[in-house]
């Protein structure tokens, strides 16, 4: 999937099911796939547990929209959210949305955005369930926001959810000696793996988290007369 830095995007974000501490983080994420023209946080602004969320609404200029807890147990905040999000759709003046949650109750709005044809990224911590997840085009945890410490990095040569993934990207895009271009490898995994992240395994990009994998070998072609165009090519070990 394309990022393209001019894109409209709105950003939602369910204040309830969100960590304030990585808003910075976030916004600067966000930045890489478009702008933000929309910025807006939902929740009961008159209670005491979003307080940590309001000197970063003023800093990065998020407007709060303030959503009273009609009934206990009901999430009004979610309802006023979804209202928003598809006002904003039929206004027709947006590229993509960014749903800032860990609740699967935006599962079938992420679903309705995308019928619609715009791009869906999620944002949320790594409990956020399943259903959720898969219905965005991407999917960030949020955890993985934090500036990556070198002591954080771990070998995954031994993960077996990591290496199925890779594995199953080799085999679709590679050539008849085995061989495939680590950008189709990327692309197919982005659009089979929501939230597959390399910062979620320990490296900043794929070409480098692929390096410290055991079981693949690891090419770099030149192309062009000046040679200065360098592809990544990987196949699994012990290819004939």
């Amino acid at each position: 999937m394309a990022e393209n830095g001019n894109n409209k995007l709105a950003v939602l974000i369910d204040a309830d099911n969100a960590q304030a501490s990585v808003c910075a983080e976030l916004l600067a994420e966000i930045s890489k796939l478009g702008v933000a023209s929309v910025k807006r946080a939902y929740g009961d602004w008159t209670t005491t547990n979003l307080k940590g969320w309001k000197a970063h609404l003023h800093k990065h200029a998020i407007q709060p929209v303030q959503q009273f807890s009609y009934t206990q147990g009901k999430n009004a905040t979610d309802s006023s959210l979804i209202i928003d999000a598809m006002d904003l759709l039929h206004e027709g003046k947006l590229d993509g949305f960014c749903l800032v949650s860990s609740d699967s109750d935006f599962t079938r709005l992420a679903n309705r955005l995308r019928e619609s044809g715009l791009v869906v990224y999620g944002f949320g911590e790594k409990k956020t369930p399943e259903p959720f997840v898969s219905a965005c085009d991407k999917f960030v945890y949020t955890e993985i926001l934090r500036q990556l410490k070198e002591s954080d990095k771990s070998d995954e040569s031994k993960n077996p959810e990591l290496k199925a993934i890779v594995m199953s990207a080799i085999d679709a895009v590679s050539r008849d000696d085995g061989w495939a271009p680590l950008s189709a490898v990327g692309s197919y995994i982005n659009k089979n793996t929501p939230s597959f992240d390399p910062r979620n395994y320990g490296y900043d990009k794929l070409g480098k988290l692929v390096r410290y994998l055991d079981y693949l070998e690891v090419q770099e072609r030149t192309f062009g007369e000046d040679s200065m165009h360098v592809h990544i090519y990987i196949r699994a070990k012990n290819v004939a």
